[in-house]
């Protein structure tokens, strides 16, 4: 017994001595405050989608919402939200292989310091905006354009900037914007477009039409007079870019006539959503919106009257 608690001694002498060696306990570390890069990546096919987050905005959805903003609150409440409900703003970048498309830009410096992320984490999934040899618009509200430029000056100097005509039409008009009571929209638009503009970089399209191998634009119309979906394919996998079809996913999905006010035609809104929802749960592909919960990408199913949004698998993207 004697000896066996020499032994114990000595082996408590020992970690004891050790510890004294290796230092004084530290505090707690710091805490970092900080969210990881904003960025996700998947396969499509032969294409690579990567997700870039623009950062969050507060939202007050029950005022901007057509439900009554008790129910608003109500539904938010059982998805563990709240108003204003920290929204996302996202970008999604499309490598083909042979080009490299942007898809939105975030608000830039439009919007204040919660957005404008989109740069910085373009830059944090590995690619620099010199690369950047397309930009598909949606629409030009500046939390969708503001990311084009910096200082007036164009943030991606290769790039050529595509959109629907009648949103240029809309939103670059002179005319149209000295007839508007809220001048806001077209003073964002005109500062992120007019750099593109003036150096033969912006090219309008009209309808829907093959823009590269793969990517093909959907005119909606409605949220804005030229709002436009995207459609990815690539061997047989398709993801479509919505846009703004949606803003709050905890309501909108459950009752798909809600509208928001920035809509600009209410009606058209919920039935251009409702049209695309609809052959996206048939067809079974994803979609991926500007304002669902980064990384915004997920598949639907229909449920009720509405929608369920599934969001997708993470993934290792591991190489077979």
């Amino acid at each position: 017994m004697t000896k066996q608690i020499t032994r114990h001694a000595l082996g408590t002498l020992a970690a004891a001595l050790a510890f004294s060696l290796a230092g004084p306990a530290l505090a707690g570390a710091p805490m970092a405050k900080t969210p990881a890069p904003g960025y996700h990546r998947i396969m499509l096919g032969d294409f690579e989608i990567t997700p870039l987050s623009d950062g969050t905005v507060d939202l007050p959805v029950e005022q901007l919402l057509s439900a009554k903003a008790e129910k608003t609150r109500s539904v938010l409440d059982k998805s563990f939200l709240k108003t204003p409900l920290e929204t996302s703003d996202n970008a999604y970048l499309v490598n083909t292989g042979a080009k490299l498309v942007l898809i939105d830009t975030g608000a830039g410096s439009f919007f204040g310091p919660t957005l404008g992320r989109m740069l910085a984490n373009l830059k944090a999934a590995g690619y620099q905006p010199e690369q950047v040899d397309e930009i598909y618009i949606t629409h030009f509200h500046g939390d969708h354009v503001g990311g084009l430029v910096n200082d007036s000056q164009a943030v991606f100097p290769n790039a050529v900037v595509r959109a629907h005509r009648h949103e240029a039409e809309h939103w670059l008009s002179q005319e149209k914007m000295d007839q508007a009571k809220d001048k806001g929209g077209f003073k964002a638009a005109m500062a992120a477009i007019t750099p593109y503009q003036k150096a033969g970089k912006f090219k309008p399209f009209d309808g829907d039409t093959e823009l590269v191998p793969g990517i093909r634009a959907h005119a909606t119309g409605a949220h804005t007079p030229g709002h436009t979906t995207y459609m990815v394919e690539s061997k047989g996998q398709k993801l479509l870019l919505i846009g703004d079809l949606i803003h709050v996913a905890a309501v909108q999905m459950a009752e798909p006539a809600v509208t928001i006010s920035f809509d600009s035609d209410q009606k058209a809104a919920a039935r251009a959503r409702k049209k695309a929802f609809d052959a996206a749960a048939k067809g079974g592909y994803l979609i991926g919106g500007a304002h669902l919960q980064f990384p915004g990408l997920g598949h639907l199913r229909t449920e009720g009257k509405g929608y369920r949004f599934i969001p997708v698998n993470f993934t290792q993207m591991r190489q077979p």
